[in-house]
């Protein structure tokens, strides 16, 4: 077998967040090396003292069953699956390949090294960002009276326009009408990314999110698994009948936003707040 029948997909679509970091499953693994899961097991048994916490750890049963009931679908991949697997990081599948000692082992395990790099580096790009602006968030309210005024003072209710490099002020002002539902949240935009999702996770947890955008891609699929397993959920419908962006909050109050949530202060764009018939809106949509 050669290291290039594997791609980088197939290994994304493989890794899970547990514990605020990127793993694989050992069955997983034991797949692309071509060998017997006890038979991987057993290897890392025999060199437990190579395999400390950080390089490997077996899921609880509460992360073991979470995990089998949101991505396990088989009947028998579940009776398969009678106790929690153990997960190994990226320090932990490079130990791997030097302790199962065959080739396919050394180029799986640099392929899959590889994909964990370029998998962090993708959400890292705008996570880091929004982490940013987080912080700067907390020292102003706590430090900075003027704009700490600002900040919870009440966002506009009619209509407003930012422009290019207000990225701080219009994440905030969105941050604010998502952090406004009781109930739920409808958002209408033909073009999302991991951004997107990162704005709506500020909402309550009872809190239902549904996205309305033109193209579900296979990154989006994966991003939204990834996100789900850690945050309340969010249902990404496929609608192509829309041009504008709408930010619908708790089926009553209906936004217009100029533009993509992912692109907020890049370049100038309205928002305005609309009176019209929710209810027309919500039946084209269903």
């Amino acid at each position: 077998m050669k290291n290039t029948l594997i791609s980088e997909n197939d290994i994304k679509n493989k890794i899970y967040i547990f514990r605020g970091v990127e793993v694989m499953l050992d069955r997983d693994l034991a797949t692309l090396y071509l060998v017997e899961t006890k038979v991987l097991n057993q290897a890392v048994k025999r060199n437990i003292d190579r395999f400390p916490e950080d390089f490997m750890f077996q899921l609880s049963d509460i992360e073991f069953e979470n995990w089998r009931s949101q991505f396990v679908t088989s009947k028998n991949d579940k009776m398969g699956l009678r106790r929690a697997p153990y997960v190994f990081t990226e320090q932990g599948v490079s130990m791997l390949a030097s302790v199962l000692k065959s080739k396919i082992a050394i180029e799986v395990s640099i392929q899959i090294i590889r994909t964990f790099v370029n998998f962090r580096k993708l959400l890292s790009e705008n996570i880091l960002v929004f982490q940013k602006i987080e912080q700067i968030e907390h020292r102003l309210s706590n430090h900075d009276k003027k704009i700490e005024m600002i900040l919870s003072a009440e966002f506009p209710t009619k209509e407003g326009i930012y422009y290019d490099g207000q990225i701080f002020d219009a994440y905030s002002f969105v941050s604010k009408l998502v952090k406004s539902a009781k109930k739920s949240i409808i958002l209408i935009d033909s073009y999302i990314d991991e951004t997107t999702l990162l704005i709506l996770a500020k909402r309550d947890q009872n809190v239902k999110a549904t996205i309305f955008t033109s193209k579900i891609t296979e990154q989006i699929k994966l991003d939204i698994e990834k996100y789900n397993t850690q945050y309340p959920k969010i249902q990404v419908k496929t609608y192509k009948k829309s041009h504008d962006r709408f930010l619908i909050i708790d089926n009553k109050t209906l936004y217009h936003i100029g533009a993509s949530l992912k692109d907020l202060g890049k370049k100038w764009f309205a928002f305005s707040k609309i009176n019209l018939d929710i209810e027309e809106i919500l039946k084209r949509l269903s």
